[in-house]
Protein backbone atom coordinates (compact mmCIF):
# COMPACT_ATOMS: atom_id res chain seq x y z
CA UNK A 1 0.00 0.00 0.00
CA UNK A 2 1.54 3.55 -0.81
CA UNK A 3 1.63 5.60 1.71
CA UNK A 4 0.94 8.66 -0.49
CA UNK A 5 -2.74 7.58 -2.01
CA UNK A 6 -3.51 4.30 -0.59
CA UNK A 7 -2.84 2.24 -3.18
CA UNK A 8 -1.13 -1.03 -4.39
CA UNK A 9 1.42 1.43 -6.21
CA UNK A 10 1.80 -2.03 -8.61
CA UNK A 11 -1.62 -2.20 -9.80
CA UNK A 12 -0.65 0.31 -12.97
CA UNK A 13 1.42 -0.70 -15.35
CA UNK A 14 3.30 1.13 -18.06
CA UNK A 15 4.10 -0.02 -21.85
CA UNK A 16 7.67 -0.51 -21.84
CA UNK A 17 10.06 -2.07 -24.18
CA UNK A 18 12.47 -4.29 -22.56
CA UNK A 19 15.80 -5.86 -23.80
CA UNK A 20 18.56 -7.90 -22.69
CA UNK A 21 22.04 -7.73 -24.31
CA UNK A 22 25.39 -10.09 -23.17
CA UNK A 23 28.92 -10.75 -24.62
CA UNK A 24 28.79 -14.28 -25.57
CA UNK A 25 32.04 -16.50 -24.44
CA UNK A 26 32.65 -13.31 -21.89
CA UNK A 27 33.18 -16.40 -18.94
CA UNK A 28 35.60 -18.63 -21.26
CA UNK A 29 37.16 -15.43 -22.55
CA UNK A 30 38.04 -14.16 -18.83
CA UNK A 31 39.29 -17.95 -17.89
CA UNK A 32 41.55 -17.59 -21.42
CA UNK A 33 42.64 -14.26 -21.44
CA UNK A 34 42.20 -13.17 -17.62
CA UNK A 35 40.49 -11.14 -15.43
CA UNK A 36 42.49 -7.46 -16.50
CA UNK A 37 41.94 -8.19 -20.21
CA UNK A 38 38.25 -9.39 -19.40
CA UNK A 39 37.82 -6.17 -17.17
CA UNK A 40 39.00 -3.72 -19.76
CA UNK A 41 37.07 -5.71 -22.67
CA UNK A 42 33.92 -5.06 -20.00
CA UNK A 43 35.09 -1.26 -19.34
CA UNK A 44 35.12 -0.95 -23.22
CA UNK A 45 31.75 -2.20 -23.98
CA UNK A 46 29.89 -0.65 -21.30
CA UNK A 47 31.17 2.43 -22.65
CA UNK A 48 30.01 1.46 -26.10
CA UNK A 49 26.49 0.70 -24.76
CA UNK A 50 26.22 3.78 -22.34
CA UNK A 51 27.49 6.35 -25.75
CA UNK A 52 24.82 4.16 -27.72
CA UNK A 53 22.09 4.37 -25.22
CA UNK A 54 22.17 7.81 -25.08
CA UNK A 55 22.47 8.94 -28.53
CA UNK A 56 18.75 6.68 -29.06
CA UNK A 57 17.37 7.94 -25.25
CA UNK A 58 17.24 4.53 -23.78
CA UNK A 59 17.66 3.78 -20.11
CA UNK A 60 20.11 1.29 -18.99
CA UNK A 61 17.94 -0.59 -16.41
CA UNK A 62 20.81 -2.21 -14.83
CA UNK A 63 24.29 -4.22 -15.37
CA UNK A 64 24.51 -7.71 -14.90
CA UNK A 65 27.89 -8.22 -15.71
CA UNK A 66 28.60 -8.76 -19.17
CA UNK A 67 25.44 -7.90 -20.14
CA UNK A 68 22.55 -5.32 -19.13
CA UNK A 69 19.24 -4.77 -19.15
CA UNK A 70 17.82 -1.95 -21.26
CA UNK A 71 14.45 -0.04 -21.13
CA UNK A 72 12.64 2.23 -23.90
CA UNK A 73 9.36 3.76 -24.15
CA UNK A 74 9.38 3.71 -27.49
CA UNK A 75 10.46 0.38 -29.71
CA UNK A 76 11.75 1.54 -32.69
CA UNK A 77 14.88 3.65 -30.84
CA UNK A 78 15.44 0.37 -28.67
CA UNK A 79 15.88 -1.62 -32.09
CA UNK A 80 18.12 0.39 -33.39
CA UNK A 81 20.32 0.54 -30.13
CA UNK A 82 20.76 -2.99 -30.61
CA UNK A 83 21.14 -2.86 -34.42
CA UNK A 84 24.09 -0.25 -33.60
CA UNK A 85 25.20 -2.38 -30.86
CA UNK A 86 25.35 -5.74 -32.97
CA UNK A 87 27.03 -3.21 -35.74
CA UNK A 88 29.79 -2.17 -33.73
CA UNK A 89 30.69 -5.38 -32.26
CA UNK A 90 30.04 -7.50 -35.60
CA UNK A 91 33.89 -5.99 -36.15
CA UNK A 92 37.13 -7.38 -36.16
CA UNK A 93 37.94 -4.57 -32.84
CA UNK A 94 36.09 -6.93 -31.05
CA UNK A 95 36.71 -10.38 -29.47
CA UNK A 96 33.28 -11.47 -28.38
CA UNK A 97 29.84 -10.97 -29.97
CA UNK A 98 27.10 -9.17 -29.13
CA UNK A 99 23.51 -11.04 -28.42
CA UNK A 100 20.45 -9.75 -27.83
CA UNK A 101 16.30 -10.62 -26.91
CA UNK A 102 13.72 -7.78 -27.02
CA UNK A 103 10.14 -7.31 -26.13
CA UNK A 104 7.27 -4.71 -26.05
CA UNK A 105 4.63 -4.93 -23.33
CA UNK A 106 2.94 -4.03 -20.21
CA UNK A 107 5.29 -4.19 -17.32
CA UNK A 108 5.27 -2.92 -13.42
CA UNK A 109 7.75 -0.28 -12.25
CA UNK A 110 8.60 -1.96 -9.51
CA UNK A 111 9.98 0.19 -6.65
CA UNK A 112 10.71 3.10 -9.00
CA UNK A 113 14.38 0.86 -10.25
CA UNK A 114 13.08 -2.14 -11.95
CA UNK A 115 11.11 -3.62 -14.16
CA UNK A 116 8.68 -6.80 -13.55
CA UNK A 117 6.66 -8.84 -16.22
CA UNK A 118 6.19 -10.72 -19.26
CA UNK A 119 7.85 -8.56 -21.51
CA UNK A 120 10.36 -8.72 -19.15
CA UNK A 121 10.85 -12.63 -18.90
CA UNK A 122 10.34 -13.14 -22.81
CA UNK A 123 13.22 -10.41 -23.62
CA UNK A 124 15.47 -12.42 -21.38
CA UNK A 125 14.49 -16.17 -22.49
CA UNK A 126 15.17 -14.79 -26.19
CA UNK A 127 18.77 -13.46 -25.18
CA UNK A 128 19.32 -16.68 -23.91
CA UNK A 129 18.11 -18.30 -27.22
CA UNK A 130 20.18 -16.28 -29.26
CA UNK A 131 23.46 -17.25 -31.20
CA UNK A 132 25.94 -14.77 -30.56
CA UNK A 133 26.16 -11.92 -33.40
CA UNK A 134 21.74 -12.07 -33.40
CA UNK A 135 19.00 -10.04 -31.83
CA UNK A 136 15.86 -12.02 -31.42
CA UNK A 137 12.28 -10.60 -30.72
CA UNK A 138 8.92 -11.88 -30.40
CA UNK A 139 6.74 -11.67 -33.59
CA UNK A 140 4.33 -9.01 -32.18
CA UNK A 141 8.03 -6.61 -31.56
CA UNK A 142 8.11 -5.35 -34.99
CA UNK A 143 6.52 -1.95 -35.86
CA UNK A 144 6.18 -0.08 -39.36
CA UNK A 145 8.34 2.90 -37.72
CA UNK A 146 11.27 0.92 -37.68
CA UNK A 147 12.54 2.24 -41.02
CA UNK A 148 16.11 0.99 -40.26
CA UNK A 149 15.69 -2.53 -39.09
CA UNK A 150 14.49 -4.97 -40.50
CA UNK A 151 12.97 -8.19 -39.76
CA UNK A 152 13.54 -11.76 -40.68
CA UNK A 153 11.66 -14.55 -39.58
CA UNK A 154 13.50 -17.36 -37.17
CA UNK A 155 11.02 -19.63 -36.47
CA UNK A 156 8.26 -21.07 -33.48
CA UNK A 157 9.90 -21.89 -30.23
CA UNK A 158 9.15 -23.37 -27.01
CA UNK A 159 10.21 -21.02 -24.32
CA UNK A 160 10.34 -21.70 -20.40
CA UNK A 161 7.85 -19.98 -18.74
CA UNK A 162 5.35 -19.49 -21.83
CA UNK A 163 2.43 -21.85 -21.90
CA UNK A 164 2.02 -20.92 -26.01
CA UNK A 165 5.15 -21.54 -28.51
CA UNK A 166 6.59 -18.17 -29.28
CA UNK A 167 6.93 -17.18 -32.93
CA UNK A 168 10.75 -15.52 -32.99
CA UNK A 169 12.38 -13.05 -35.29
CA UNK A 170 15.64 -11.43 -35.72
CA UNK A 171 16.15 -7.57 -36.12
CA UNK A 172 18.85 -6.41 -38.65
CA UNK A 173 20.12 -3.33 -39.48
CA UNK A 174 19.62 -2.38 -43.22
Amino acid sequence: MSFVTGRNPYETRVVRTIAFIDLSGFTSHNDEHGDVESSKLLSQFRSLVREICALRGVRIAKWLGDGAMLVAVEPEELAETLTDLERYTAGDDWQLKLRAGVSTGPVILFEGDDYIGRAVNLASRLCDLAPPGRAFADQAFPSVLMVNTRVSKVGEFEIKGFEEPVQVVELVSR
